[in-house]
């Protein structure tokens, strides 16, 4: 399975969770107010301090989850881009002093 798309399915999850939860506490938040259990301004303040909360844990999530998927592929070989980067570097540089070395040769 293609890494980007298992953690982008990953992390939407965790956004539709997030989305779900906010709906319902609207939802229970404006049925308190209909009881007259709670007023307008205190229900907005919930459902602001809950909605603050609830982007502070998805941002969390998503750290964690990166953080994971980092080890995992640490754990299971695959190398980092700074690697990749490296070796490139590396071959091009030999694949120069070949073409020189070469160059030299049918002189």
């Amino acid at each position: 399975m293609d890494n980007n798309n298992w953690l982008s399915q990953l992390l939407m999850l965790g956004v539709g969770t997030t989305s779900l939860v906010a709906d319902k506490v609207k939802e229970v938040s404006e049925q308190l107010v209909r009881d007259g259990k709670l007023d307008p301004e205190q229900a907005k303040d919930v459902v602001d301090d809950l909605m603050q909360t609830l982007k502070s844990e998805q941002g969390n999530f998503e750290s964690q989850v990166q953080r994971q998927i980092r080890n995992i592929m640490q754990d299971v070989g695959v190398p980092r881009q700074s690697e990749v980067d490296e070796l490139r570097g590396r071959i091009d540089r030999l694949e120069r002093q070949l073409r020189d070395i070469e160059n030299k040769l049918w002189r």
